[in-house]
């Protein structure tokens, strides 16, 4: 996935003028006027939001990781620094930060891209981190069968930065682990030694 115009949200996009419809009653109960200029388009921005957002509802995430090569290469192979953006299901608030990938081929690898479309697709959903990261290292271990894969997600939280304990700048960390690097620490510690380059 390029981008979130590589496909829509299209339950949100098929109940629009319902989406518009509640998003103006919100505005409403919170005590704003509706009617005044810089709320006219607000509930069709909005939804047109929704669709960017939640665009993950419309794939499922098996079917980004596409065609598969058959190559003998069954050495670590990591893609870093994979921003992605969500919403935290408690609290639809936002939560970003970077996804890291590593895995260990057993003769099928996928473009590197796709990782990439895999992290969006997860995640341009209602989550929560732990599950982000638990659903790629599940889907990358059943659609390429590696030897083992490794995920770090990292993330900042509006839910706790910008409301409740209110603390800008903590992160979260999450990681699984997969077949080979649940054996081993030695490779656990060379995929995040190379995070860190």
């Amino acid at each position: 996935m390029a981008g979130a115009k590589d496909y829509a949200n299209t339950h949100v996009s098929n109940n629009r003028e319902q989406v518009e419809y509640h998003v103006r009653e919100i505005l409403k109960l919170i005590g704003e006027n509706v009617e005044r200029e810089g709320l006219l388009e607000t509930p069709a921005r909005v939804t047109r939001m929704y669709e960017e957002i939640f665009a993950g509802y419309a794939v499922d995430p098996r079917d980004v990781l596409g065609v598969t090569f058959d190559e003998q290469h069954e050495e670590l192979v990591i893609v870093k620094d994979i921003v992605y953006y969500s919403q935290c299901e408690h609290h639809m608030a936002p939560f970003y930060g970077k996804a890291h990938i590593g895995y260990i081929p057993s003769g099928k690898i996928a473009g590197l891209s796709k990782l990439a479309r895999l992290v969006e697709a997860v995640s341009r959903r209602l989550q929560v981190q732990e599950r982000i990261t638990s659903q790629i290292a599940d889907i990358l271990e059943e659609v390429l069968v590696p030897h083992g894969v490794m995920v770090v997600v990292e993330g900042e939280h509006l839910c706790m930065c910008a409301r409740g304990v209110k603390k800008p700048g903590s992160k979260t960390v999450t990681s699984a682990v997969r077949g080979q690097f649940r054996q081993s620490s030695a490779l656990r510690s060379e995929f995040l030694e190379l995070l860190k380059r």
